[in-house]
């Protein structure tokens, strides 16, 4: 999931825990719903006291596969509670309108939303009925791989089919942010339920934690998506060399950042068996993070002339972001452009496109990362024109992060111009980035939806992968 959008939802993160008073109505469970820009999202608020009578509270959002967030400070006032959540810059203040209703509101980076929160025990377990139980018919092996360029080992698990083998095998590798080896997401684990089924198709499948994730060690924020093929470099070598599997028909399969990771590993390592790119980018970054805002925010029912304006800002900022070698003028030519742009934006304006003071400085922040200023200047077409195995490309018509009507013609442009007489392009009906049957395709949804991954990307997937190994 690209990172711009992980910025759309709730970022859970962990504090720590504080103290109040003893004996009051709040104790226990207070579960709600919040309504954010159209987005459903129980939350589950657990207040308890301690032998010494201090009180503290955790926060679950369900929905986001998020429990146990630690509330940092819990205030007492008559019947009124405060919490404050300063890790994820959020804050919730309720009054008690009845012995089990709280009235309240949820605060978070400048806007507020009303909750009302009824006590209660935590909604139901998400139903997730994709996912592979234990004991499963084949072999799950942790494993530890050394990427001796970057100086940093890796930590992941390698399934292998039953029988001897040598085995077709894949790697997997993640979309952007930090994400582990199942590439967890608001409570789906796409990549295990990937790995399951092409490990019952007859692949040894390796998947792993991203660096400074998880059990793999480095840093992750000051790393970039170049840093990253080294990582899957590395895990490449180590399947190719694997006594179990067959070193002839070792491919990689990449979903949205981790497509541009495998096309850059192939482009140098021609050896590769066969690529699969699911919802993977072909223009410039600049090029799909507009893309992808307009369609997110049409999507959210913005009115075209605001659209607009937003548009129009963040292209200078991205350009800016992705042109200018000093990160600090950069930083601060981002800066002026937000606030020349919202100079000119009535405050309701302002309001309505999320343009307050906190969001300006996660934009300057974000625009300024590594990962950031390199994802917006980079363009795969030259990777993709070198390669010359087969390739699957498939993207989802209703996936609003990487637009199929942008990328899946220039992918197939690229490879055309590069020679390739071994791709294929699918276009995936009612699929959304996840590649979940979804109804709008907003990230809004994917919690929601029980679907993990749509049987039919599957089926597409293993078939042409099993066609290519045969």
């Amino acid at each position: 999931m690209n990172r711009y959008i992980l910025s759309l939802l709730l970022l859970m993160c962990s504090g720590i825990a504080a103290f109040a008073q003893q004996k009051t109505p709040f104790i226990g469970d207070w579960n709600g719903s919040l309504n954010a820009g159209g987005m459903e999202l129980p939350i589950i608020f657990h207040i308890k006291t301690d032998e010494n009578g201090s009180l503290s509270a955790t926060m679950d959002s369900p929905r986001q596969g998020a429990t146990g967030i630690p509330v940092q400070a819990v205030r007492l006032a008559q019947d009124s509670i405060f919490l404050d959540l300063k890790a994820i810059g959020g804050a919730y203040a309720g009054k008690l309108s009845g012995p089990e209703i709280i009235e309240g509101h949820w605060k978070q980076s400048g806007q507020a939303f009303a909750l009302q929160l009824k006590k209660g025990a935590p909604e139901a377990a998400l139903k997730r009925p994709q996912e592979p139980s234990k004991p499963y018919p084949y072999q799950s092996t942790e494993v530890t791989i050394k990427n001796e360029a970057a100086g940093i080992t890796l930590a992941g698990t390698l399934t292998l089919p039953q029988g001897k083998g040598p085995h077709p095998a894949v790697l997997l590798l993640t979309g952007s942010g930090p994400q582990d080896r199942d590439e967890t997401i608001l409570g789906h684990k796409p990549f295990l339920v990937l790995s399951d089924y092409l490990t019952r198709q007859g692949f040894a499948v390796l998947r792993l934690d991203d660096r400074g994730v998880g059990k793999s060690g480095g840093n992750f924020a000051m790393s970039t998506t170049a840093d990253f093929a080294t990582d899957a470099a590395a895990a490449f070598t180590y399947l190719k060399d694997h006594q179990s599997i067959n070193k002839k028909k070792v491919g990689l399969l990449g979903h949205s950042e981790g497509a541009l990771i495998a096309e850059q590993v192939a482009a140098t390592h021609p050896e590769v068996a066969f690529v699969v790119l699911m919802a993977g980018n072909a223009v410039p970054g600049t090029e799909l993070l507009l893309a992808q805002n307009k369609a997110l925010l049409e999507n959210a029912g913005v009115p075209k002339e605001q659209l607009q304006q937003y548009l129009n800002l963040r292209e200078a900022q991205f350009k800016v972001a992705a042109t200018e070698k000093d990160v600090m003028k950069a930083a601060e030519n981002i800066r002026q452009l937000e606030q020349k742009a919202k100079a000119n934006m009535t405050a309701q304006e302002q309001q309505q496109l999320g343009l307050t003071d906190k969001a300006e400085q996660a934009i300057v922040a974000q625009l300024s990362s590594p990962w950031m200023r390199y994802y917006l200047a980079y363009d795969p077409a030259p990777t993709l024109q070198k390669l010359k195995m087969p390739v699957l490309a498939i993207n989802g018509t209703k996936d609003l992060q990487v637009p199929y009507q942008q990328n899946l013609p220039a992918t197939e442009k690229a490879l055309k111009a590069g020679g390739n007489k071994k791709y294929t392009v699918v276009e995936m009906a009612d699929l959304n980035h996840l590649f979940q049957t979804a109804k709008t395709g907003s990230p809004a949804e994917y919690g929601q939806l029980e679907e993990t991954i749509a049987p039919t990307a599957l089926e597409k997937i293993a078939n042409w992968m099993k066609e290519v190994v045969k």
